[in-house]
């Protein structure tokens, strides 16, 4: 995976680690599991993705085969 930053970010995460002594690469993972757990406890992203989880499923539904079973089948 490939990340470009602004160069004021690039500069703010490689301080970051240094004074961190850690890689890059854990800050940028604890960073994104940080917010990951954050959005997941918001209750609106929890409405959102419930909303989207309906929308998924019914395309799903509209996808699928016919009850007769998969094509070339009879």
């Amino acid at each position: 995976m490939t990340l470009r930053l602004p160069e004021d970010q690039s500069e703010a995460l490689d301080t970051m680690a240094e004074i961190l002594e850690l890689p890059v690469v854990e800050v940028v993972r604890r960073a994104i599991a940080e917010f990951i757990d954050q959005r997941r406890r918001e209750p609106s992203f929890q409405q959102r993705l419930r909303h989207s989880m309906v929308r998924v499923q019914r395309a799903m539904d509209n996808l699928s085969w016919p009850d007769r079973g998969e094509p070339g089948t009879s």
